[in-house]
């Protein structure tokens, strides 16, 4: 890229990082990914002056595409989602003049020897960051078709989306194809949700002040319900969600994330593999899942936003009689002496009344109260941790309420990330690509915290996990969902 005047807004801020020249091997560059995140991301990172000085970027797909179609692809989607507006031309011309383009199949061969005589093309450097942003079924021909390619003089990495494997043994399957061409640490396992700021947020929150972790414990906390609702369904996604489901699609990924972050220990320092190594160990204290302690559902007809909205089986390209879970809710235990006897409720879901993925860490209650009868609307107190949307966090407790009785309610104390920082916050895949660019894989999964995830599943994933109950679209979920923490004489929360 050519060089771009000094941001003046960025004067006086720490030296951001900037990574080696390399070329961005984008597989699945005409796909959805890459118009809505991919794009918008390069664009942001290219504002910000995060990419190298020689940088290069090469799209692969199917569809039969010249460079200059593909530059405008990525123009369109940047222009549709980039959280910038209206576009900067002079920033953007200095990417587009960097896009280049081969077209082919996954599978065949001479698409390989196309993009390896691109490759060696390109005044890039010999470093490489192969973009797998493709289903997960063409993952294992990328990455031989990748091995058959001439490695460049630096270094080559790959990342890898979600989700990564159907259950323990084809993760382990796609662990070993991946490594046959690429070693341990130079797999990028990418989970979108580790590049929030608010996710990040969780372990500064909780291991740089000194008033909340000690009562991080199962002394003082009664439960942690993890929540990620949509308000949407699945739109156009039919094709890849009758093969994942609620399951595969967040619980074993996003949410057991959330969970390690929320669970773990504090590390050492903040290098990658002290931050991964405490995750790992929080997942393998999880008890496996198992029926009892499980919900699967899927929502019919009923109303979201107003609208009536059809049921799943109604949904385009979705079989009338499919069982896939559109919603799970779990109860899971931590095995450890930190949160022994701390239930974990976790549930995910489309067609939620509301869009919402919060953390609430909910504490005891007081072990007595001498005001008697004032107390009716306190509830416990409770940490909420809003991942989105209105990233921040909120400390619930109770205060009196102003008059001659004493009557106590529950009040919120706020910190939200919009109003007390003037920075403008980067998206998740920004920060994550940059990491990548970079070579620093904290954030990203390492290959035996995906296999230990997969094997918390192993003996619920599909009908094995119990029926698909039906649940309107609007509502929180089944019944059974409720009946889940009301045996333990808890509740869910309304987000």
């Amino acid at each position: 890229m050519e060089d771009l005047p000094p941001n003046p807004l960025r004067e006086g801020l720490l030296a951001a990082r900037r990574p080696e020249p390399l070329t961005f091997v984008l597989f699945g560059g005409g796909g959805d990914l890459s118009h809505r995140k991919i794009a918008p991301a390069l664009y942001n990172l290219a504002v910000d002056r995060l990419l190298p000085d020689q940088f290069a970027v090469v799209g692969v797909s199917r569809q039969e595409w010249d460079d200059a179609a593909f530059r405008k692809e990525m123009a369109e989607g940047i222009v549709t989602n980039s959280r910038r507006q209206p576009v900067d031309q002079t920033i953007w011309s200095a990417l587009a003049e960097d896009l280049h383009y081969v077209s082919g199949d996954f599978s065949d061969p001479a698409t390989y020897r196309r993009l390896g005589k691109a490759l060696a093309d390109l005044p890039a450097g010999g470093n490489r960051l192969y973009y797998l942003a493709t289903p997960p079924q063409f993952y294992g021909d990328i990455v031989r078709g990748i091995g058959t390619i001439k490695r460049g003089d630096g270094f080559s990495r790959v990342v890898v989306e979600k989700p990564f494997g159907r259950d323990l043994d084809s993760a382990r399957r796609l662990n070993g194809a991946i490594h046959q061409v690429f070693a341990e640490e130079e797999v990028y396992r990418i989970d979108h949700y580790l590049g929030k700021e608010t996710v990040q947020n969780v372990l500064v929150f909780r291991f740089a002040n000194s008033i909340f972790e000690p009562v991080w414990n199962r002394n003082y906390i009664d439960q942690v319900q993890i929540t990620a609702a949509e308000s949407i369904g699945i739109e156009s996604r039919a094709s890849y969600y009758e093969g994942a489901g609620a399951m595969r699609d967040m619980l074993q990924n996003h949410i057991l994330q959330l969970l390690c972050l929320t669970a773990m220990e504090p590390p050492g320092d903040f290098s990658p593999d002290a931050v991964r190594d405490e995750k790992v160990k929080v997942l393998r204290t999880i008890r496996p899942v198992e029926r009892a302690d499980m919900v699967r559902g899927q929502y019919t007809a009923g109303w979201a936003g107003g609208e009536r909205v059809p049921g799943y089986r109604q949904e385009s390209g979705v079989a009338p009689d499919s069982g896939t879970e559109t919603m799970v809710a779990a109860r899971l235990a931590v095995d450890n002496w930190r949160w022994q006897g701390v239930p974990f409720y976790v549930r995910a879901g489309k067609r939620f009344p509301k869009r919402v993925t919060e953390i609430a860490v909910v504490f005891r209650p007081a072990p007595h109260l001498p005001w008697r009868g004032a107390t009716d609307e306190l509830r416990p107190n409770a940490i909420l941790i809003r991942v989105q949307p209105d990233e921040g966090i909120t400390l619930s407790f109770g205060a009196k309420v102003p008059g001659q009785a004493v009557r106590i309610r529950s009040v919120d104390m706020d910190f939200v990330q919009g109003t007390s920082f003037t920075a403008d916050a980067p998206e998740a895949y920004e920060r994550l690509l940059l990491d990548a660019m970079t070579g620093v894989p904290t954030l990203f999964t390492r290959h035996d915290e995906v296999e230990t995830a997969w094997s918390l599943l192993a003996g619920v994933l599909d009908r094995n996990g119990g029926p698909v109950e039906p649940y309107e679209a609007g509502s929180w979920g089944p019944p059974t969902a409720e009946a889940l923490t009301a045996r333990d004489g808890r509740y869910w929360r309304r987000p």
